[in-house]
């Protein structure tokens, strides 16, 4: 039973770090997804008076998560993530499109809701947000990377076999990496949502 557990132990170590290691080989894509979501970040920030439109998406996030309990509100945000993240992944096969679109609206969405945070509570109320995206960012960072990779395979010599060799590995490192990585997001962000505020 022990040799078990040490195995099944080790097995993820070693996937993890594989893992790992494919994402830093990759990494030129994750850090285009980061620029692309902080520049539209800025541009959400000082062009939110064109993004009213907004409001409406937020305030019905807003009202699934009320009345939730903390195990339920857990579970919500961490369904959300996975699925938007192995979306962002998975939708990256066109190209690479997806990917950057989501960086791009998603970025918008930070700027605008901190465009109407910082007239209440000033600049500073960053401090308050950076908690909620400690983990959860740096995990959709990784999948929007992953899905433009996946999605620049048709443009090698061996496209369909590039693809599958991408897909296997990108999945691979979704579930060692992206995965641990939104479930403590998840409980992190419960938590702040409910005992703080």
């Amino acid at each position: 039973m022990v040799k078990k557990n040490k195995s099944w132990k080790k097995d993820f170590v070693d996937s993890f770090n594989e893992s790992l290691s494919y994402i830093s080989s990759h990494k030129k894509y994750v850090y285009i997804s980061v620029i692309v979501f902080f520049i539209s970040a800025v541009l959400g920030y000082f062009g939110s008076e064109r993004l009213g439109f907004l409001d409406e998406q937020l305030r019905e996030i807003a009202l699934k998560t009320q009345g939730l309990d903390a195990l339920e509100l857990l579970w919500f945000i961490f369904s959300n993530n996975v699925t938007s993240a192995l979306s962002v992944l998975f939708l990256g096969i066109f190209f690479g499109i997806f990917p950057l679109f989501n960086a791009v609206f998603n970025g918008a969405i930070l700027g605008y809701v901190y465009s109407k945070a910082v007239p209440v509570l000033g600049f500073l109320v960053i401090w308050r947000i950076i908690p909620h995206g400690i983990f959860e960012l740096p995990a959709i960072f990784i999948s929007m990377g992953l899905g433009i990779h996946l999605g620049m395979s048709f443009f090698s010599k061996e496209g369909v076999k590039t693809l599958k060799h991408r897909l296997g590995s990108s999945l691979k490192a979704f579930l060692a990496v992206v995965v641990p990585l939104l479930m403590l997001a998840a409980v992190i962000e419960s938590f702040l949502i409910l005992f703080v505020g």
